[in-house]
């Protein structure tokens, strides 16, 4: 019988819990939330006369949680509505209700014994077909399934998600030994393609993978912080973007972790992993002294609002102040500087940066040598305990802590023999395989040859073989070793995706669109007229989709007065942007990411979209001080105003007040379901939850679109007229007033709303597109003279943040 699952339950309504529940419900699957039935009244509960057998009160632990979860930012659920897919019970009311779930999550206390138990009365309810999984972040599976039935433990796996659910794309799963290969093949794929998550195969060993690696990697990090006399801003300085890591680096992970929680699974990995050399990591000296001194005072971090952190108001200002190691107290922003660190800074590659920092002869260099030789050779020596290859221990790394690299392709970045000869002469112990492959002349993990897909090497084999190819994943730097690049320049290129499909790929600084991306979108559009070709996509696989127009251009230009050059770009980027709607052949976009000014036009001129469900998307011109000018204006009157304007006797202030406030206030989607619900996109576009498959699925829309594509006809926008732009002047006159906008904000919005009306307009009327095109670039020229406008163009490019001047 094949496996199915249409219906969720995830027993434990805690952050994890909670936070897996709005997973399920974010990509359409109903959920049920189960927990724990409360044992006394609240005093609010008391004093409206509840009692212990009432529902609500059953119920308050889970509709707490599920609260809390729909609160949280960033948001689990992509949309509000979403969580009304989730419903709610108890363990003793509602336990039954499990037999109706094809999957079963169980998210509780990390306890063997309290997991044991729950899990023997799952046994006892669910249907035959079922699955249930454990999130336990250590605690080995087959403990949890010991003498239960022989269909549950055929039946159950641990699925290991990393916190928050929605954003960070790892998961480990875990195999019992009873699975069978048809259900480890399903729930792969299944987490894969309906999760969207990166699938790392794990072996039942405490912490799995991830969590083995950082536990003692990042207990080491600190320790030799404590040992060595470098301080928390020193170390996070060191350990963060400089290196490839998010900007939590290592204490600031800590605090976000949680400092109680650091010390629960130091202790538990300690217990469960005696025959470690490293584990001695864990319990050092003078990191067990301060982590029970930080937990006796209750500096929990972030949930506390103090741990290696601290959150103090100077002046009315915000700061976060730092823990003194030796001290405890806690002292002011210092800003470490280091000669190496700010070298690295101007190298872009991150691989050329490490090769230099790992050497680097200050404490930074001396810092990270110890930090990232220990990595490896930690990563090299448990590899065949913890995983099966490098690739799994890299993506879990990479997945399920944001690094830009894993272990062993650092590793490759500061050269493998190098660092081992380095490490010999400090008496670290060498993996006997690593030894074996530098006497067989490989000196690299990675092979990357010109002409050739790339390679790793393969403990198993000895030698290395062609990295796994997913079907469903288009990358675009295989498609260009494969010689399929038709055209480039600086910063695009024209691609052949196969069987007709071409490929206009972005790849300047940031993807924000400039005069080689305008031209390559031309010529995209010139080519695309050959019969050969049947459509073309629009993607990229950059940090984010389009950061919109590059502003520098424009900033100079009206900095110096030439606004011929800049009237010269709008009509070159609206020429662009209407040969795309009207093409002849379908046009789809893939945007991910940060989606915003020009790259949301370039979008909405698409004729269909696929977009990953992380995409941030909207038209964000206002904070620079000017209006969308190239088709977006046009496009949200189009999407927003013109279609209930179809409808006898429709009232307009309502739908115009929405167009306006959207791009008034800069509004960006925290989703693409949400960027749905703004008309960004339509419901004729797909939303893909793994972003790995969003150009194969963009070229799959493009391929069941050609065979009957038929371009949109030229339509005329509603413009709403003179009384609906004096309606808009008298809320921007109250917001002015109020002291929510400045005067130049208030010009702005005035621009904005005369374009939105259409100009002056005597009534209400139908107008040509090119009529609203043309009014936006009146409007934008006209902002462009502003020198209120200028100045908050400069300080975007030099702050990256609004200007409210």
């Amino acid at each position: 019988m094949p496996y199915a699952v249409n219906r969720v339950a995830v027993i434990g309504s805690g952050t994890m819990g909670a936070s897996i529940a709005a997973l399920m419900s974010n990509v359409g699957l109903p959920c049920l939330l189960l927990d724990i039935v409360p044992t006394e009244l609240t005093p609010s509960e008391a004093s409206r006369g509840l009692a212990l057998d009432d529902r609500e009160v059953r119920n308050r632990i889970v509709a707490e949680g599920l609260e809390r979860c729909a609160r949280a930012r960033p948001a689990n659920f992509y949309v509000d509505d979403s969580v009304q897919r989730v419903s709610i019970g108890n363990l003793e009311d509602d336990f039954d209700k499990i037999g109706e779930a094809d999957l079963i999550i169980e998210a509780v206390i990390e306890r063997l014994d309290v997991k044991r138990d729950l899990m023997a009365r799952v046994d006892g309810v669910r249907k035959p077909q079922s699955i249930v999984t454990t999130n336990t972040s250590g605690i080995p599976i087959h403990q949890i399934a010991e003498g239960l039935s022989e269909g549950f433990q055929q039946h159950f796996l641990g699925t290991h998600f990393f916190n928050p659910p929605r954003y960070l794309k790892l998961l480990e799963l875990i195999p019992h030994t009873r699975n069978t290969p048809e259900l480890l093949e399903f729930m792969k794929r299944f987490c894969t393609s309906v999760l969207g998550k990166g699938v790392v195969l794990c072996k039942d060993t405490p912490n799995f993978i991830a969590n083995r690696l950082l536990s003692i990697t990042g207990s080491e990090a600190m320790n030799y912080a404590l040992d060595h006399g470098y301080t928390v801003e020193e170390v996070d300085e060191m350990t963060g973007p400089a290196i490839g890591r998010p900007k939590t680096a290592t204490f600031r992970l800590n605090d976000l972790v949680g400092i109680d929680v650091l010390a629960h699974v130091s202790r538990n990995l300690f217990e469960a992993i005696p025959e470690d050399p490293r584990r001695e990591a864990l319990k050092h000296p003078k990191a067990s002294v301060l982590i029970e001194a930080m937990v006796k005072r209750g500096w929990l971090g972030n949930k506390a609002d103090q741990g290696f952190y601290k959150k103090t108001m100077v002046d009315g200002e915000r700061q976060f102040w730092t823990l003194n190691l030796e001290s405890l107290e806690y002292e002011p922003p210092a800003r470490p500087r280091f000669e190496s660190i700010n070298a690295g800074k101007r190298i872009g590659e991150l691989a050329e940066r490490l090769a230099i920092l790992a050497y680097a002869e200050d404490r930074a260099g001396e810092y990270l040598w110890f930090l990232l030789s220990r990595l490896v050779v930690y990563a090299a020596g448990c590899l065949t305990e913890i995983s099966d290859d490098i690739l799994s221990i890299d993506a879990a790394c990479r997945w399920g802590f944001g690094w830009e690299l894993g272990p062993f392709q650092i590793w490759d970045a500061i050269g493998l023999k190098r660092s081992v000869d380095r490490l010999r002469g400090e008496s670290v112990e060498i993996p006997a395989w690593i030894e074996e492959m530098l006497a067989g002349g490989q000196h690299h993990f990675y092979r990357y040859e010109t002409g050739r897909l790339p390679e790793y090497f393969d403990l198993a084999m000895k030698g290395y073989i062609p990295l796994p190819v997913d079907p469903d994943d288009i990358s675009i730097a295989d498609l260009k070793v494969r010689s399929k690049e038709i055209q480039a320049n600086d910063s695009a290129s024209l691609l052949d995706m196969g069987n007709g499909v071409l490929l206009f790929e972005f790849h300047s600084k940031a993807n924000a669109m400039d005069d080689d991306i305008y031209n390559m979108g031309l010529l995209a559009i010139e080519e695309l007229k050959k019969e050969r070709w049947v459509g073309l996509v629009i993607g990229n696989q950059g940090k984010h989709y389009c950061a919109g127009a590059n502003i520098f251009t424009i900033a100079v230009a009206a900095q110096q007065g030439d606004f011929d050059l800049i009237e010269a770009g709008l009509h070159k980027l609206q020429g662009l942007l209407q040969s795309i709607r009207f093409s002849p052949k379908p046009v789809v976009a893939a945007p991910f990411g940060m989606t915003l000014g020009g790259g949301c036009e370039l979008v909405m001129a698409a004729s269909r979209v696929v977009a990953a469900a992380e995409t941030y998307i909207g038209l964000v011109e206002m904070g620079v001080g000017v209006i969308p000018a190239g088709t977006g204006t046009k496009e949200i009157v189009r999407r927003i105003v013109s279609p209930p304007m179809k409808t006898p006797n429709a009232i307009v202030l309502p739908f115009l007040q929405q167009a306006f406030e959207q791009i008034g206030l800069a509004k960006v989607s925290s989703s693409a379901e949400q960027a749905r619900q703004m008309k960004i996109l339509s419901e004729r576009d797909r939303i893909v939850i793994n972003q790995d498959h969003l150009l194969s699925e963009a070229k799959k829309m493009v391929l069941e679109l050609a065979p009957d594509y038929r371009p949109p006809l030229p339509e005329p926008v509603y413009a709403a007229g003179r009384d609906a732009l004096a309606a808009l002047h008298v809320a921007l006159f109250q917001l002015q007033d109020g002291g929510f906008a400045t005067e130049h904000d208030a010009r702005v919005g005035k621009a904005l709303g005369f374009v939105l009306c259409g100009g002056d307009l005597s009534a209400g009327q139908w107008v040509s597109e090119e009529a609203m095109l043309s009014l936006e670039r009146k409007a934008f020229l006209a902002l462009c003279h502003e020198p209120k406008t200028i100045e908050r163009m400069w300080y975007m490019l030099q702050n990256n943040k609004p200007l409210r001047n």
